[in-house]
This record gives structure tokens, sequence and C-alpha cells, in this order.
């Protein structure tokens, strides 16, 4: 068994989606299991319009809602005319976008917008992707089955960001998965999307899809899992930033997961840690040239001082100083406690005798954090931060890498500097307006020129 999912690139438009067929055709002796995300840009267009209808823009809203109402019935048809798929799937996507103009003209008259909502809005890319990926497997001869991702991935009530339950997942996929899987049928199912346990909708939060796939494949033991997108695999760098990035065939999980929380695209942070648990490898493929070497990542893979350079911009860095931190037991635990309390991950750690260096992505909280943190001493905030980080599993072996990642900076400032416990990443604070040439400049000392 293996798990398939397909970006929103991926299934894009019936041209796509037909490719999608032809890769999963291929497979079919690995018995796969198909997620696939919302048609390419319709999760935007989803919140939009939720936001639109709450700001009282009623009919900017239900304008998005018939573009999207017509995009999916103009793919559709594409697809399946003349079929008797056809008639059924337009009256499905007709009734799910006439749901949502009653939706947008209840946030009108509410004027606000709940996280619950939110979620109930954005679900339907994925739900309606789903049947219209099925039913193409199916115009093609192939057993392609709907799969409703709410009855399959059980999370809990935090809502536009759910926490998957695990052990609920694996018994949902017993029930609902394994069995048309037996039957040798295709089972095809929205990532992103889960419900509570009193089926509630929900989301995982963006980019959820692969971390979707991740949980099935964890939850049937597939023997792989596979990321359809858009791209040949993982790269030495954002091939935006950097051009002739190189492509990595092979990396390890730890490798993979710094790259991906660290700004690589490509995949979601959250994607490998339901493989690394049950040891399944995760393959990245580009949909477009299926044929491609592409990336696995895996246990094992060739140790080298530097894998790959990756970069975020738009980070947020908060400095605390506090005389009473000095030898004060439980002090830091104190000043995390904060971060916990109001539901924030911090990204980079840096600490001295006297003060605590972070840097967060979430800035929601920032306001009430600020304040509280006050309570321990003085605190600073740079808005206007960027992190670029040198990932490699032999990075600490010596340090020589270490020390040509700082000689390859030049000039530019480094605010913070940060060598993983597992010294695989070494990560750096610098300006924001910076990322884009400190990556430039990497990725020239340790892969050869950027241009």
């Amino acid at each position: 068994m293996i798990v398939c999912k397909f970006g929103g690139t991926s299934v894009g438009d019936a041209a796509a989606i037909t490719r999608v067929v032809d890769i999963v055709t291929a497979k079919l002796d690995q018995q796969p299991v198909v997620v696939v995300s919302a048609l390419g840009g319709a999760t935007n267009q989803l919140l939009d319009l939720a936001h639109k209808a709450a700001d009282g823009e009623l009919l900017a809203a239900l304008d998005i809602i018939a573009q999207l109402r017509d995009r999916h019935l103009h793919e559709a048809q594409a697809l399946l005319a003349g079929t008797s798929d056809a008639e059924a799937l337009a009256l499905e996507i007709g009734s799910a976008f006439e749901e949502l103009a009653h939706l947008a003209e209840a946030f009108r008259t509410l004027g606000y917008l709940t996280p619950r909502s939110l979620d109930a809005v954005a679900a339907v890319g994925e739900l309606l992707s789903s049947q219209i990926v099925a039913a193409a497997f199916r115009q093609r001869g192939l057993p392609g089955v709907y799969v409703d991702a709410r009855d399959v991935v059980r999370t809990n009530d935090l809502f536009t960001r759910a926490e998957p339950d695990t052990e609920a997942i694996a018994r949902a996929c017993r029930e609902h998965i394994v069995p048309l899987l037996q039957q040798r049928r295709i089972p095809v199912l929205g990532g992103f999307v889960g419900s509570t346990a009193g089926r509630v909708t929900t989301t995982l939060g963006r980019g959820g899809s692969d971390y979707s796939a991740s949980l099935i494949g964890a939850a049937i033991d597939a023997a792989g899992i596979e990321i359809w997108t858009d791209v040949d695999g993982m790269l030495t760098a954002d091939p935006r930033v950097i051009p002739s990035a190189r492509l990595i065939e092979r990396i390890s999980f730890d490798e993979a997961a710094e790259l991906a929380a660290f700004g690589a695209k490509v995949l979601h942070p959250a994607t490998i840690a339901p493989a690394v648990q049950r040891g399944i490898p995760v393959y990245v493929f580009n949909s477009r040239k299926p044929h491609g070497t592409g990336t696995m990542i895996a246990f094992d893979a060739p140790r080298r001082p530097v894998r790959a350079i990756a970069g975020k911009r738009g980070t947020t860095m908060i400095k605390l100083r506090s005389s009473r931190m000095l030898l004060a037991p439980g002090f830091l635990r104190r000043v995390f406690e904060v971060f916990e309390t109001h539901r924030t991950s911090v990204d980079v750690v840096t600490t001295s005798e006297v003060s605590v260096s972070v840097t967060l992505d979430d800035t929601h909280h920032l306001g009430a954090i600020l304040q509280d943190l006050a309570a321990f001493g003085d605190v600073s905030v740079e808005r206007r931060s960027g992190v670029v980080a040198v990932v490699g599993a032999g990075i600490a072996d010596g340090s020589a890498a270490l020390a040509q990642a700082l000689a390859a900076l030049g000039p530019i400032p480094v605010h913070m500097a940060s060598l993983s416990a597992t010294g695989i990443n070494f990560t750096l604070v610098i300006d924001d307006e910076q990322v884009v040439p400190a990556m430039q400049r990497l990725h020239t000392a340790f892969f050869g020129a950027s241009a």
C-alpha cells in the first residue's frame, strides 16, 4: 500500500487531473490511496470570500462564489462529459456553492468570522476536488471511490489548525480505507480536512494536505508516501531564489524536517513526523515530470556537511534581558510558559547568563506575549528579521563548515546564531532584506555559483 498526495497545482485543471490519473494508473499494483488538495488557488479564494462577506462586501463574496462554482463545473465537465457521473457531480458542486452563498449572507449579517466557520468554508475546496478526481478515475474505467476525509481524519476542536487524533485515525482507516484497498479499489480523499469526534468540520492548517497524507500513510502502515508537486523534488535551495539549485536525490528525515521548518516550500513541516514514527520513506516527485528521479526521504542518507540552504523572511525577534535570570532555577521554564499560554511556537532560541532571545513566525498574540514577558525584565522586539539555515547531518563534524558559513556572509550582520542540539542545523538570524543575498552567498560557498 502507498499514499499518493497531489498538491493544488497537480490538480489545478482537467489536464492536470488527467496526469494524476495516468500517474496512479501506473501504480495500481501498489494499492494506492490518493489524497488531493483543492484546485490550485481555490482555498485562498474561499477564505477571501468569507472575509469579504464578514466585512460587508457581500456582492464581492458572491462574485467569488460564482467564479469558483463555474471553475469547478468547467473542469468536471471537461473530464466527465457524457458520463453517468457528470450530472450527479454537477448537482453536488451546485449544492456546495449554494450553501456557501447562504454562509456568506450569514457572515455579512453577523459582521465577524469564527475559526469554526472559517474551517467550514475552507474545507469546501478539498471536499469537491476529491470528488472530481474520484470521478475522473471512474471515467477511465478505474475503481476510484470518494471517501469523505471527515470520516477518516479525526482531530480536536482547535479550528483552523486542528491537531490529529492518531489512534482515532487508525481506527477510521481500518473501517473506511483498508476494506477498499482489499477490494482493489482506489480511495480518494481530500487532504487538509478533518472533523471532531462530533463530526464538526476542521482543518489542519495551511499545507495540511501533506500532513493528511502522512497521517493516513502511518495509519495503514504504507510502504511509502509520495508527495506530488510542481518541482522536481527537494533542492539545495529555493529555486525562486537560487535558479541553479540542485536536486537532492536522497536526504535524511532529520535534514528534510529542518528544511521544511525553515522555509523549504516543497514539504509541509508536519509531514515528516508520522512517517518517521513508522519508518515510512517519503518521496517528493514532480507531477509534470512523472518519470523524474525525485527525492527520497528516509532514515539513511549519505552524510554530508551541508545538504541545503533554507531561508524565510518576515520573522519577529524578541529579546528579554533580566538580571534575575542569573543562577535562577526555573526562570526559563516560566518564560516559555508565556508562549505556551498564548499557543505560540518559538523558532530559534539563544541564551546568555542574563538574556534570552527567540524568533516567532506567528505574531497573532504578540501584544499579549510582550505584556506578559515584561514582568520578567526588559523586553524589546524586532519585527523585520529573517532566518537563514545551513542544514547538513555533518555540519558539526569539526568547525570547517561553520567557519565557511560565517565567512560567506561577509558584511551581512548576524543578530543571532544557533547550532541545533543535534548538530544538523546552523541557524542565523539577520535583517529581513538580507535573507535573499545571504542565501545566495551561502549557496555559492557550498554548491558553486548561484547564477
